[in-house]
């Protein structure tokens, strides 16, 4: 494994966490949302990550699949798909709301703030995490080539 193996990993992960940010600004921005074009209120989505294999990019003509024993080491992340939070939003009563039903309830989306702002502060921290390892590996890279000077 060389320093680019180290770069692709976090690549793959400040990618994956851009993903999770994006999401989480969907959910935040539609925190209201009580109508959507599939009807009912807006449903809170959630990413799925899943381990990935990373090919290294700069390994040239003498690399072949498999012929490399730390290749099977090398694991960066994807995300495998976006799901929807299947729990309830809550029923307010506003008779006065245009999706107010016949009682006068509005099914409310199952976004629930804070807990989107903690998870944006998760995504935001591993996202830092991954920027620094990226930072490190460079430092140490351009080490290694003062050493040769």
């Amino acid at each position: 494994m060389d320093i680019n193996d180290t770069i692709a990993i976090s690549v793959s992960a400040l990618d994956a966490q851009r993903h999770r940010l994006n999401v989480i600004a969907s959910n935040l921005a539609n925190a209201q949302s009580t109508h959507t074009d599939q009807g009912g209120p807006y449903k809170r989505r959630d990413v799925v990550f899943q381990a990935a294999p990373v090919v290294p990019k700069f390994s040239g003509a003498l690399f072949k699949a498999g012929s490399d024993p730390h290749a099977q080491a090398m694991q960066g992340v994807r995300v495998s798909r976006i799901v929807e939070d299947p729990k309830p939003g809550k029923a307010i009563h506003d008779p006065q709301h245009p999706d107010a039903d016949a009682q006068g309830f509005v099914q409310m989306p199952n976004v629930n703030v804070m807990e989107e702002m903690v998870n944006m502060i998760s995504a935001s921290r591993a996202y830092e995490a991954n920027v620094q390892t990226i930072s490190t590996a460079r430092t140490m890279w351009n080490r290694a080539l003062d050493i040769g000077r």
